[in-house]
Parts: C-alpha cells; structure tokens; sequence
C-alpha cells in the first residue's frame, strides 16, 4: 500500500510543492513548526532513511540542499535545521526548518496554522528562490 508521501508524489493528494526533480520531492509540511517547515522525500518509497540505496541517499541530500537553501533565501532565520525521525509516516523523509534558537525544531510544541493562501504565497516564494 502506497505511503501518504506516494500519493503526495503522484497528485493524488494535494501538497503546495516546493521543488521536484526525477527522484525526489520537496513540499510544505501542513502541520510546520515553523514558517516555510519543509519536508523533503525521496520517489522511492522506503521507511526507513538510512535503508535507502547510496545513490538515491546522496541524490535526495544533494536535493535536500538545494531547497534549504531555498528556504535561507525566503525565510529569516539563522539557519535551516534538519531533522530525520520517520515515526509518523513510514516513508523516508527530511525535515528542513528555519530555526532562530533550538527549541524552534521541537515537534512537541504547537504547531503553526496558515491559510491556504498563505501557505500557497510561502511555497511559491521558497521555489522562486531555489
């Protein structure tokens, strides 16, 4: 069965895409901790990050770049925090979050809420940048 990331991928649920290339896929997390909260999946679908073939591992991080600093261009912090915890979908995937202190990358506090708009203004800002 298809990961909720697979069907992001394929368009049969809906995301406010960042980037894309042939292997990997770039999106808004719809639950950020922070403004411009990213997450960044490889096409190939597997749980478990580190389980990924070395080609595709170091593609999806090449790519992972490329859109954090993406988000540096967009977004005003001090840098973009990366975080790797596959808990919650088991699809490998990459957090990439503007952090100003470290408590800013913390899941556990609330999550920010933005309109659709917005959250479509801040995908399309971060993908001009890249």
């Amino acid at each position: 069965m298809a990961s909720i990331f697979t069907k992001i991928i394929n368009g049969e649920i809906p995301s406010y895409k960042i980037a894309e290339d042939a292997n990997n896929y770039a999106f808004l997390d719809i639950f950020p901790t922070a403004k411009g909260h990213a997450l960044v999946v490889p096409k190939h679908e597997v749980d478990n990050l580190f389980d990924l073939p070395e080609d595709k591992y170091l593609d999806l991080q090449k790519f992972a770049r490329k859109v954090a600093k993406g988000i540096e261009k967009t977004i005003p912090c001090n840098r973009v925090g990366v975080a790797v915890v596959g808990l919650d979908v088991p699809h490998a995937h990459i957090h990439l979050i503007p952090i100003n202190k470290l408590s800013d990358i913390s899941f556990e506090k609330e999550k920010l809420k933005f309109t659709e708009e917005e959250f479509k203004q801040i995908a399309g800002e971060i993908s001009s940048n890249i």
